[in-house]
């Protein structure tokens, strides 16, 4: 008979893992106890990462296969040993969110069906002012890895020149992360103003890899996504698993290891014999907290150049002197552009995982001569972020479809509009 939980004793207290054998990762076997396990073997490192911040709670309660959803506030239910902290939203509304300190409290978290860990970049003791910058890679669809690394090295170029210090990890997905500790100065808004501003110097530098442009129409190689620098943004932190049939984990490295890495070697299988080895890459990452005031000047000269705000996300209200938030392509007077640049379809959005894959399904079946040609690879599942809950977009890469092969794009069945969500 498999136990209804297992009790683990953890920095001296008692935490319960209520079904300990529940499936997580079907394609590995993996359980919710083999995950508690997996954090608990690299505590030292995931803790480092999330210490003292509120934590987004983004759970996966019947494994990644299914339906996850996001919560803002901590359970009613839960230990007096658990810490929460009052974090507020762009809305004005606040939750009171879970903060993290000790591994009795981090298996606590994953527990609840956290598989990965998404905390703020502030901390309890001071939630307005972040004390870190954070540089998310991320590659539209078909970039090789190496050109991420390329991107990457500019980064830490951009960075050096301004008297910052990067700390690169996998994402655990496709991209790269590269954190940076800043003094607790000054308010998101300004953070995110200094995260443009480095985004577009890095394009500058590298015009044909990457990109700082807000709209997909606009994007080639790997977009600097400034906007996880917002209010209420959470990135994927240090050690946490994805929610991928690998169970692959955005791994912090040095940027030595970095450059000559493969992401896929970095699961929760093969982590906590690495960190027992080698420790933790970002063991450092806390010891000297760097000034943004050199990123801001480089911000103020970009304006003095001629450049505006960038567009904020869609649940943001509109910021002075920002640039229309509308896709080029959709503005008055735009002409249609004849072809996507990529042959990338978005053939699902759905707020239910198992409602977009229905919906490839039917794609597939509508165009079966295609399927053949579709490596696992080419179909591209990304659990998306709404205001409360995640919801789930199915794209398929067409890059080894003979073009005269390749459908046409059609609406996504189902069609899933997130902004449903803000309205």
């Amino acid at each position: 008979m498999n136990p209804k939980s297992e009790v683990l004793e953890l920095a001296g207290r008692e935490v319960k893992i209520t079904n300990p054998t529940k499936i997580f990762f079907p394609k590995l076997r993996l359980t919710k106890l083999d995950l508690v396990r997996y954090y608990v073997a690299v505590a030292d490192g995931a803790i480092r990462g999330v210490r003292g911040r509120p934590m987004l709670l983004k759970r996966f309660p019947n494994g990644v296969e299914e339906e996850a959803f996001y919560q803002k506030r901590a359970p009613v239910k839960r230990p007096d040993w658990i810490e929460v902290a009052t974090f507020r939203f762009p809305s004005g509304r606040d939750a009171d969110e879970v903060v993290v300190r000790d591994v009795a409290q981090l298996a606590w978290v994953i527990n609840l069906g956290c598989v990965d860990l998404n905390a703020h970049p502030v901390r309890a003791e001071d939630m307005d002012h972040p004390d870190e910058l954070r540089v998310d890679l991320d590659p539209v669809p078909g970039v090789p890895w190496q050109q991420i690394i390329d991107v990457a090295t500019v980064t830490r170029e951009v960075l050096a020149d301004v008297g910052l210090v990067g700390w690169p990890k996998t994402s655990g997905s496709r991209g790269v992360h590269v954190w940076v500790r800043i003094e607790p100065r000054w308010p998101f808004d300004v953070v995110r103003r200094a995260a443009l501003a480095l985004a577009r110097e890095v394009e500058r530098r590298a015009p044909t890899i990457a990109t700082s442009k807000w709209w997909k129409e606009e994007r080639h190689g790997v977009f600097l996504d400034y906007n996880q620098n917002a209010r209420d943004r959470t990135t994927a932190n240090a050690y946490s698993v994805r929610p991928t049939p690998d169970a692959r984990v955005s791994m912090p490295l040095s940027w030595e290891d970095l450059a000559k890495s493969d992401p896929a070697a970095f699961t929760m299988l093969t982590v906590p014999a690495i960190f027992a080895e080698r420790g933790d890459a970002h063991a450092r990452i806390d010891d000297a907290p760097c000034s943004l005031e050199r990123l801001l000047e480089l911000a103020d000269r970009q304006e003095a150049e001629g450049s505006v705000d960038a567009p904020w996300p869609p649940h943001f209200g509109k910021k002075p002197g920002e640039a229309p938030r509308v896709a080029p392509s959709r503005a008055k007077g735009a002409e249609k552009p004849a072809r996507p640049k990529l042959p990338v379809l978005v053939v699902a959005k759905a707020r239910a995982k198992a409602d977009a894959l229905a919906g490839l399904e039917r794609w597939k079946a509508r165009h079966p001569a295609v399927v053949p040609y579709l490596a696992p690879e080419d179909i591209l599942t990304d659990t998306m972020r709404g205001r409360s809950s995640a919801w789930t977009r199915i794209r398929v890469n067409l890059k080894n479809v003979p073009p005269d092969e390749r459908p046409a794009e059609e609406p996504p069945d189902p069609d899933y509009d997130p902004a449903s969500e803000w309205q």
